[in-house]
């Protein structure tokens, strides 16, 4: 790979403290609190693993948690030792407002969702500077009518019931609550509160800034507990063995408020010691609780209250920082806000410079906002969680045979990037693997941490397994930490100037662990045609797939099979890349690229063993369907026969994700990967007979290894492209449309199974009901078709053209229809010639008010016909990757690459 020099973007404010983020520790405070730790896998004990029911929204307000803090726009230290979060109350609510609120899945109309309204605006890579906006109303916060109605409506195929449906904010009776967190130095934390009354009266607000010390004591014997108490009228101090002792402040009037950070008996059974608990504040300011509150405590709140009039905005300022620092008043604190703001913007304008459109730099810029403040500190140790604490009662026996007790040396630290901090507040494999390759466009250092993180022995299976997510960490997530890696690396060395060798061969030595893992456990009878299970996909297939096949067998899964093809070649690509420097690595790429050929041949031929095919007992059948020009799975029966499960989705797709381009130079610079290669061209040509136009010479003589011969990835593009099955006005359907009219019905064991077409919120109860892959749009899958696309054109260049189309009789080269599928998948987001976001599903209140049409939510998946955002609200997370789409320019794509 060609050197060239560092970004422009290093020579801003920003980006040097980018460069000196780790020497300087300006990454040690950040957004890294989650929005929801109650429900989550790992603060449940309960005998039956019903971690929503263990641990509810009631509870958490009173009960002490095991593994982590919440709190609504958090920040806390890289090790949450402290936590600054900020609550609210109305003077209507029944409770504080100190946490996101949101349905158990249980409760959920579909599945598990929270029912407020906010959205992350802007922050830079060290998180020197961030903003987030709180939508709060004026009147009692809706809990039960939001939980009842949504009840009412579950089982039916109606809408999510949202706090804008309940009519609490009409007429603009809401407060707007902008969080602002400005660095004035690594560990000086300023942050800036402005709450503006949006309606057209008066209306009460208290405002409660808290920090919290995370409970670290409360599990073990003898465990010192940290103190927060007060050093004048409007500060404390928070002290804690080992650690310097910090300064908490408001620069205006308030009230301190102290409690212990501790479950409170009193409503859980306990012995009453008579101290105040966690919800001891919550009672003072809530209920008047008249019982004293102590003079120190683990947890603090800077109380001020407010009446703000109609348009009224209130700013308040607060500061966390080491408690030698020296004093700040109101003008300097402003001052260092300001110089931050401006410091964002000088970032994002080199960053986003070859974007002319200001809405697409908006929707850019919070799309990359909301990857910024989706790191979490993530502390799970399954040993320990499984063992119980000394200080606790012990936990059911039956969980040491029951989830995760496989994965006892799982014990994680971390600061890690979650799907969503309040629906997915726990990492997933495939999904950290996206985020990474978004991260990588703001902070490629950050992004090959988070690579490595999971590769770690703390995280990876003494096996070679990748922990898949807490529900079940044995599951398995679609295998590309390769092709992540590889963009990364890719991304970081056009910023930097100098490729990371190191980091790449620290990724190819454990990612040969987790690809020998692959091959020994999801490849049931050694023919190259690979199971996996759930990978995913929720309930894109016929079954579910996480579980066994209804009446037995296994299904060869295209989407298994082609996401193993691709990672050999991801390897393959490692291993040349690593060979410039050490030709060792010519022997291993020669490895993968072998690899790939066994499971190309399986996949897009024959059926059998390599012994049946030599004995000519393969059946000839493979994954490809030469009538349909499709793959499909392909379900194994006990008594030997097969079936073809006939559903055109995105799993018959990803195939196309399977593509490497060898560059002209291969024979010389790697000449003993080229003497093995010609020796299979010559010698089996079983197999490289099955590989699209491999040895014929392509633009720029170049080679091509895909799983597509050229006939077959136009009848592939055919489907595709084509409106009336997989092309929607936003971007590739995860099924296609014709199954609208014609749904898949498959009988199996007196059980009737069918696929239909949901282009919106899923009807299936498969994992929770709460996504859906049998329609809709999703960005991840979207974005490695599109590489896959540009990947070809590399080899193909203009030579290659398809109708795009189907139908239309407009021809585009492949380069043209990734920009296409680009623009399609970024307009769910940007204003239309009508000044609407498709994301909004065509919603007035949405696209017509000036308070909601640029505050751009990016959900996790996209209805399949308006565009209109479902699941999780702020998936930044894997969504963010429309930053990438927006700005094309964000990895470089050289017209002639390096073997």
């Amino acid at each position: 790979m060609a050197s060239t020099g560092p970004s422009p973007l290093f020579d801003t404010a920003e980006g040097r403290r980018l460069l000196a983020a780790d020497r300087d520790g300006w990454r040690r405070w950040g957004p890294y609190l989650s929005e929801r730790q109650w429900g989550t896998v790992r603060e449940d004990y309960s005998a039956n693993g019903d971690a929503w029911e263990y641990f509810p929204h009631d509870h958490a307000r009173s009960r002490a948690y095991r593994w982590g803090e919440d709190g609504i726009a958090g920040f806390c230290d890289d090790t949450q030792r402290w936590c600054l979060s900020l609550a609210l109350w109305n003077g209507a609510d029944p409770i504080l407002k100190e946490r996101m609120f949101g349905l158990s899945n249980p409760e959920g109309n579909h599945g598990e969702d929270v029912k407020e309204l906010w959205w992350y605006l802007d922050g830079t890579p060290t998180h020197s500077y961030g903003r987030m906006l709180y939508r709060y109303p004026h009147a009692a916060f809706p809990y039960d009518d939001l939980v009842a109605e949504n009840r009412r409506r579950k089982g039916r195929d109606l809408p999510e019931y949202e706090l804008i449906d309940t009519g609490v904010l009409d007429a603009n009776r809401y407060f707007d609550v902008e969080v602002e967190y400005a660095k004035a130095g690594p560990d000086d934390v300023l942050m800036r509160v402005a709450a503006t009354n949006r309606g057209g009266e008066a209306a009460p607000l208290h405002i409660l800034p808290q920090l919290a010390a995370r409970n670290t004591w409360s599990w073990t014997e003898g465990a010192e507990r940290p103190t927060i108490g007060p050093v004048s009228a409007n500060a404390a101090e928070a002290a804690r063995h080992g650690a310097p002792t910090l300064r908490f402040e408001a620069l205006q009037p308030a009230e301190l408020l102290f409690c212990r950070n501790e479950t409170n008996p009193r409503r859980f059974g306990g012995t009453d010691d008579g101290g105040a608990f966690k919800d001891a504040i919550n009672d003072r300011i809530v209920a008047g609780d008249p019982r004293p509150l102590p003079p120190e405590g683990t947890k603090c709140a800077a109380v001020s209250r407010h009446t703000l009039q109609p348009g009224e905005t209130l700013v308040l300022r607060y500061r966390l920082c080491r408690a030698d620092a020296d004093a700040l008043d109101a003008a300097g604190f402003e001052a260092v806000c300001t110089g931050r703001r401006q410091e964002a913007d000088e970032f994002y304008a080199v960053l986003q410079g070859s974007i002319a459109d200001p809405d697409a730099r908006l929707v850019q810029r919070q799309a990359l906002a909301g990857l910024l403040w989706s790191k979490q500190f993530y502390r799970y140790g399954v040993k320990r969680w499984l063992d119980g604490d000394p200080t606790q009662a012990p936990p059911p026996a039956g969980r040491r045979r029951g989830r995760n007790a496989d994965w006892t040396h799982l014990d994680n630290a971390d600061i890690v990037l979650m799907p969503d901090k309040w629906e997915y507040p726990w990492y997933a494999s495939w999904d950290l693997a996206f985020h990474a390759v978004a991260m990588a466009l703001v902070d490629p250092g950050f992004a090959k941490g988070q690579l490595l993180l999971l590769t770690c022995e703390w995280y990876m299976h003494p096996s070679g397994q990748l922990p898949a997510y807490e529900w079940a960490f044995g599951d398995a997530n679609p295998p590309i930490q390769a092709f992540a890696a590889l963009r990364v690396y890719r991304m970081d060395a056009a910023m930097s100037g100098t490729p990371d060798r190191a980091f790449l061969e620290r990724m190819f030595h454990k990612l040969m662990l987790n690809f020998t893992w692959w091959v020994n456990r999801k490849d049931a009878r050694g023919r190259n045609l690979y199971q996996g299970g759930f990978l995913g996909l929720d309930n894109i297939g016929v079954f579910d797939r996480s579980q066994p096949v209804p009446g037995g067998g296994t299904i060869d899964q295209a989407d298994g099979t082609a996401w193993m093809a691709m990672y050999a070649l991801n390897l393959m690509r490692m291993a040349l890349e690593l060979a410039a420097d050490d030709p060792v690595y010519e022997d291993i790429a020669t490895k993968f690229f072998e690899h790939f050929l066994y499971i190309a041949s399986a996949m897009t031929h024959v059926g059998g063993t390599e012994a049946e095919k030599n004995e000519g007992g393969a059946d000839g059948r493979g994954l490809w369907d030469e009538t349909d020009g499709f793959f499909y799975d392909v379900l194994e029966l006990p008594d030997g026969g097969q079936t073809t499960l006939r559903v055109r989705s995105l799993v018959g797709l990803i195939p196309l994700c399977a593509v490497e381009v060898l560059g002209a130079d291969l024979w010389t610079r790697f000449p003993d990967f080229a003497r093995r290669t010609q020796w299979m061209l010559r010698h089996r040509p079983d197999l490289t007979e099955q590989v699209s136009r491999f040895g014929e010479p392509g633009k720029d003589e170049r080679l091509l290894l895909s799983l597509l011969r050229r006939y077959r990835m136009t009848a592939l593009l055919a489907r595709m492209l084509d409106e009336n099955e997989f092309l929607s006005p936003h971007g590739l359907r995860s099924l296609s449309k014709a199954h609208g009219e014609h749904p898949f019905a498959f009988e199996c064991n007196g059980r009737r199974f069918a696929v239909d077409y949901e282009p919106g919120n899923s009807t299936s109860a498969i994992f929770g009901g709460n996504s859906n892959w049998r329609g809709p749009v999703w960005m991840p899958l979207n974005y490695m078709l599109i590489e896959g696309l540009r990947e070809f054109e590399r080899f193909y260049g203009a030579e290659f053209r398809t109708e795009c189309p189907t139908g239309s009789g407009k021809a585009m080269g492949l380069g043209e229809i990734a920009d296409e599928l680009s623009r399609r998948a970024a307009s769910l987001f940007l204003r239309d010639a009508h000044g609407r976001r498709p994301v909004f599903g065509g919603d007035a209140r949405f696209d017509d008010d000036p308070l909601f049409r640029d505050l751009v939510p990016f959900h996790e998946f996209f209805d399949g016909e308006t565009g209109q955002g479902l699941g999780a609200a702020h998936q930044t997370g894997w969504t963010s990757l429309v930053a990438l789409l927006i700005g094309a320019d964000a990895e470089p794509r050289p017209t002639s690459r390096e073997s």
